[in-house]
């Protein structure tokens, strides 16, 4: 570890040279370039510059032992130095995990009603607004690019984007089927169904990340409507885009210009393609070790909303929450610090074994 510390200090004070050097700065891109590694390799560097503070702090105490006068002073130098090296050991690790590239960026969440009929489109409702709530709560903005509503206020599905700074990095592992245990409002029995709803969380991709040949897209018009024959258009407005090679699609019917639904269209495709070559990556990297967490599989079953107990249950860590009304209004952030923290302790055992 301690190699590629210095390996790391090396490459931080190169760059900090060249980012000074007048030539350098009026090749923007790689100045720009060089501006973003220098912000990503300080945490790390200042980190080890502490370590090795506090161990040559140590050193010099050594040294005054021998004087009687300094010895009580230099006992105390060195005691207070050694509790700090396993913490700062510790901080270093974490900060030398390979930080996930789009932890970054906006986020497109789509959200399916799965098995359970009309009361899995309402839970999906559910989900939307928890989601919705916890986005104001961030101060991120939040903009629907595809709806599909059901005429008791439910989903069969909807596409939005979440716009902030770190969305993806919080909602990432919200990515997977989610159950809920509850009473519908339809069911005059007063029996308890099971129903369940996916939620896929994929990064916000720009052209740079991945490039899509024109000729491979077909594009459809077709006009807008909603529940009952709400918000219909008069006009083609809403836009499908199909990817012809893997066969995906993907709509926006949200707004009333057509350019505007086919610019939606196409982030969520572009995310959608993107999210395909990432599975193959990680299948690979899967080979040699998989997070026990990581950003949850589609088809995993990630979490339980128990009604009848208020209850809300991560099977990826164990975790429960009992309270149901705050979490549902979009406290989500203690689940998904807890989750996040998995996530490293799984990704430093990983190192580790390595």
């Amino acid at each position: 570890m301690f190699q590629k510390l210095d390996e790391v200090e090396k490459r931080y004070e190169e760059i900090t040279k060249k980012i000074s050097d007048p030539e350098v700065i009026n090749e923007q891109d790689e100045w720009r370039n060089l501006m973003k590694e220098h912000a990503e390799l300080e945490p790390v560097v200042l980190k080890y510059r502490e370590y090795k503070n506090a161990n040559k702090a140590i050193e010099d105490a050594k040294e005054l032992l021998k004087d009687p006068e300094m010895k009580e002073l230099a006992e105390l130098e060195i005691e207070e130095n050694k509790e700090k090296l396993p913490k700062l050991e510790e901080e270093i690790k974490i900060l030398l995990i390979p930080k996930d590239p789009n932890d970054d960026k906006n986020v497109i969440c789509e959200i399916r009603a799965g098995a359970g009929g009309e009361e899995a489109a309402l839970f999906a409702g559910t989900l939307f607004r928890m989601y919705s709530m916890y986005a104001e709560k961030k101060h991120w903005k939040l903009e629907i690019l595809n709806e599909n509503e059901t005429g008791l206020g439910g989903y069969k599905e909807i596409s939005f984007m979440i716009t902030g700074k770190g969305a993806y990095s919080r909602l990432k592992f919200e990515s997977g089927v989610h159950r809920v245990q509850r009473v519908p409002d339809t069911e005059a029995s007063g029996r308890i169904h099971t129903s369940t709803a996916t939620v896929v969380v994929l990064p916000e991709v720009e052209d740079v990340d991945i490039e899509i040949n024109p000729s491979d897209i077909k594009m459809e018009v077709f006009r807008a409507s909603g529940a009952g024959g709400q918000h219909i258009n008069k006009t083609s407005s809403a836009v499908r885009l199909i990817h012809i090679p893997t066969g995906i699609v993907a709509e926006c019917q949200t707004e009333r210009s057509q350019f505007q639904n086919r610019d939606y269209a196409m982030k969520l495709l572009r995310s959608r393609l993107y999210e395909i070559e990432k599975q193959k990556q990680d299948e690979e990297v899967a080979n040699a070790r998989k997070s026990q967490v990581g950003s949850g599989d589609r088809s995993e079953k990630i979490r339980t909303y128990n009604y009848p107990q208020g209850r809300i249950t991560d099977h990826r860590i164990g975790m429960s929450i009992y309270q149901m009304d705050n979490f549902l209004n979009g406290d989500l952030d203690e689940m998904i610090d807890n989750l996040i923290t998995a996530d490293t302790a799984e990704k430093l055992k990983g190192n580790e074994e390595e």
